[in-house]
């Protein structure tokens, strides 16, 4: 029997809330590893109007001017005048920093995981990026609408925005887009139907691959209150780590324990979450599945996953459990072995922190690399 169905994902612009959250604490991070590549860093951004407040622990020999570094960040997302209720020039940035716990470095210190957690990584041949189709495409929206805002030729938009895009699946195969949610912060006097016009033509059509778009059955809403003039930390408050299923696989695949942002790579929230990335795309670059999910666990100041499992959805050439042990055989995944393998003491972080950490195939990421795929079709 034909299984069908719609599924759907939603991305958001880097000027949404819980977005400049997210790239504020992973700038930070940045400025950290930038003089201090083996500084710790969980650090945690709250924005609400005329207000950030970051909190955490960071431990470094290095010093990083935070209230500087947050007004720079919030300058470069747009939120350049008092008109749209929140600007880097007058919000008040607060701090509470405290060092690392003791109790938490003693088992980093000794290249142990940074806690107890599972990961989850995830790949699908159905795009050219190995992401699924409808995460994908959400994420490009949202960064085109920014690129649009940002040269000036819809001068109009504001810096918050949200994108959702629903995609009708035959037999696990994406077959054609259904329906599309554009919301965009825009300036008060805008006419809505230049607006939507705009947004249509340039955004959603220019988006959607040709052979996934049928003009006259998709269904697309943009802005469908009629009106999004408030926006950003004025109109919603902005918290780190609240958009995780955005960062991930758009709700596609599982997702593990903890978010990504504000978080130095001996988490292996995020280190061991990058690493099971790179491994799932990289089976599925090797032709052993058409798609490939795996998960990593681990238990804190233990050095070595507590258990590894792969599961190739029945699309894989050869068993899972044969594939899992090839991956246990031949796959450092110890938080100290992936940070060498990705290369992950670097201040790359500020640009993971919006339009999604995976997927990003011309940013130079690390675990975006096929570079496994000779070792994995070997066994």
């Amino acid at each position: 029997m034909q299984k069908e169905f719609i599924f759907t994902s939603e991305s958001v612009t880097e000027g949404h809330p819980d977005k400049i959250a997210d790239q504020i604490s992973d700038t930070l991070l940045d400025a950290v590893l930038a003089e201090d590549p083996f500084g710790r860093v969980a650090c945690e951004t709250f924005l609400t109007t005329g207000m950030a407040l970051v909190g955490g622990e960071i431990t470094t020999t290095t010093y990083i001017d935070i209230p500087d570094l947050v007004r720079k960040v919030i300058k470069d997302i747009g939120y350049v005048h008092a008109s749209y209720g929140f600007d880097y020039e007058t919000c008040a940035v607060l701090t509470t920093i405290n060092r690392q716990s003791m109790d938490i470095a003693m088992g980093v210190d000794k290249a142990g995981a940074g806690d107890q957690g599972m990961m989850v990584g995830y790949a699908t041949n159905e795009t050219p990026e190995l992401m699924p189709m409808p995460i994908q495409l959400a994420h490009t929206m949202a960064k085109k609408l920014a690129q649009l805002r940002k040269n000036g030729s819809h001068p109009y938009l504001r810096p918050d925005g949200k994108t959702q895009v629903s995609v009708r699946y035959v037999d696990n195969k994406p077959v054609g887009v259904e329906t599309v949610v554009v919301s965009t912060q825009h300036d008060p006097d805008v006419n809505y139907e230049r607006l939507r016009e705009d947004l249509l033509e340039n955004v959603v059509y220019e988006t959607i691959p040709p052979e996934m778009l049928n003009r006259e059955k998709l269904v697309v809403h943009i802005n469908p209150t009629g009106r999004f003039v408030l926006g950003g930390p004025h109109a919603d408050t902005g918290m780190t780590g609240r958009k995780i299923i955005v960062d991930t696989y758009g709700g596609f695949a599982k997702h593990g324990g903890g978010c990504f942002s504000g978080k130095d790579p001996t988490k292996v929230d995020r280190s061991a979450a990058y690493a099971a990335r790179h491994v799932a795309r990289n089976i599925v670059s090797a032709g052993l599945a058409e798609q490939c999910s795996i998960q990593v666990a681990y238990a804190i100041g233990i050095a070595e996953p507590v258990s590894i499992m792969v599961d190739t959805h029945e699309t894989g050439v050869i068993p899972d459990e044969e594939i899992t042990g090839i991956i246990a055989g031949n796959v450092d995944l110890t938080p100290s072995g992936i940070i060498e393998r990705l290369d992950l003491l670097k201040p790359i972080y500020r640009k993971t922190s919006v339009y999604g950490h995976f997927g990003r195939v011309d940013e130079g990421f690390t675990w975006e690399k096929d570079d496994l795929v000779e070792l994995l079709q070997k066994g």
